[in-house]
């Protein structure tokens, strides 16, 4: 039986914060989930352009359910990450709210 999973995560950004959402990602945490071992899949924005201030999507995979808790855990703990969260909100938290659902392929879908 294939383990694999997917991790479908959504995040409403503080109003005003979401370009530093973005830069935070782009400059720090992506060069993290590899370290944790998370592999990135893609990063979206959704195309109305009010809930685009607020939200960013991203897909990640891991090998199980499992692998995700213990990347998680990892990322978190990691003193690089701290220092990173820490500096980007100097004035203000970055994000109010994260969704996170696991998803398991189907036998019929193109990605597994």
């Amino acid at each position: 039986m294939d383990t694999r999973v997917f991790e479908l995560r959504t995040y409403t950004a503080t109003p005003g914060k979401i370009e530093a959402l973005h830069a935070r990602f782009r400059d720090h945490t992506l060069k993290l989930f590899e370290k944790h071992h998370m592999t990135v899949v893609g990063f979206w924005r959704p195309t109305d352009a009010q809930q685009a201030d607020r939200q960013l999507d991203y897909l990640l995979a891991y090998p199980s359910q499992e692998a995700a808790v213990r990347s998680w855990q990892d990322f978190q703990a990691d003193p690089q990450w701290k220092a990173v969260k820490e500096d980007s909100e100097k004035n203000g938290t970055l994000v109010d709210k994260i969704e996170s659902v696991f998803l398991r392929p189907t036998d019929y879908s193109p990605l597994k």
